[in-house]
This record gives structure tokens, sequence and C-alpha cells, in this order.
């Protein structure tokens, strides 16, 4: 069946964001038409204001809509540690804990050479100019537990390594309510590798 061409751009439109396919597009975009005119001019006022007014901090390349954000700004946060993260998300994430008072360092991916993506495609460079200052001693590293997420810990670990600079990683395993019988083996080697005393 042919949509006419402005609902067949708008299905594009919403098949062009991830985990979005052909009949979830469809549905949303006939959902859009239902809206009232006025929530769908502030729904596009919305996406066009996040493009236009966010871009990254200058210091940890957190998007923000000031520059330097809000964590970097803080002089109440610790200075001396720095947690590595993938991305914007991951910093969201464990903002939301209110356990972690250091700063972040968002690298915009992880390193895959499958996916043609080397160390010179994400942040890591800006990551060891900020490591040259001597107030910080710790970088956490918080990549997701992937092939690819390892892969960037330990090369940041091992360019990291010769500064002095403590070095840890977030550990990984079993969820918390999780069952046993139903973790994968990696999940499960890790939670074993990362077991600690009682």
């Amino acid at each position: 069946m042919h949509y006419p061409e402005p609902i067949s751009k708008l299905i594009d439109s919403f098949m062009k964001l991830p985990g979005i396919g052909p009949k979830t597009a469809v549905r949303l975009a006939f959902f859009v038409l239902e809206m009232k005119d006025d929530d769908v001019l502030d729904f596009g006022k919305a996406l066009v204001n996040a493009k236009r007014q966010l871009s990254h901090c200058s210091v940890c390349y957190h998007i923000t809509d000031r520059d330097p954000c809000s964590v970097c700004e803080d002089s109440g946060r610790d200075h001396s540690t720095i947690c590595v993260v993938q991305d914007s998300k991951d910093v969201i994430a464990i903002e939301k804990m209110k356990d972690y008072n250091g700063l972040y360092h968002v690298l915009h991916g992880a390193i895959s050479p499958v996916d043609g993506i080397g160390p010179e495609d994400i942040r890591v460079a800006e990551l060891l100019k900020r490591l040259q200052d001597d107030e910080v001693k710790e970088v956490i590293i918080a990549t997701d537990p992937t092939i690819e997420g390892e892969a960037t810990a330990m090369y940041i670990a091992r360019l990291i390594k010769p500064t002095g600079i403590k070095i840890t990683r977030i550990a990984h395993g079993l969820p918390v309510g999780g069952d046993l019988e139903y973790a994968d083996e990696v999940t499960l080697s890790k939670a074993l590798e990362g077991r600690r005393e009682l």
C-alpha cells in the first residue's frame, strides 16, 4: 500500500531511530497525525531545540546546554577521580545513583576494528591530555562489558599505566536479584573473577 508522500516521509524519519522497525514507524506516524496541532508543534520544537541548544562540554565531552557542564563546574566534586564512560547516557545512569562524586570523561564510542572505529575516532587523546593535571589520582574505567568495551578498557589502561595513576575497572557479574541458572557463561565468569571476601 502506498501512503501519501508526507506520511511516507514521516515513516522514513521514524525508521531512522534505533530500534524502530517499519511497523512501529507506521504506528508512530499515524499517532502523530492524531495528535493536537499544538502538541505536534511542541514535539517538533523540542526536537529542533535539543539539536540546536545542546553541545558537548569542552572538558569531559558530556552533553550539556552550557560549557563547561555542571559536573565539571562543581567545585564540591572530587577532582582527583575521573570515571571514563562510553556515552552521555552512562553519565546520567551513574549520576542517578548519587554515590559517585568524581568527574567524568565521555569517549563517545568504543574501539571496534570490525566497524572501523579506532582509538583516534573516540576521545582517548583528550583523556590523556586531562591526565597531565597532577590533581588526577584515579581513573575508573566504566566502559560496557562487551568485546568492544573490554578492548577499549585494556587499551586505555595500557596507556595510563606508565603515568602511575591508579586505574580501576567497574565490577561485572550477576545483577542483584538475578538467578545463576539464567546467567550466561561470560557473566558467571566475571562474577567469579570479581568475587570478594565476606
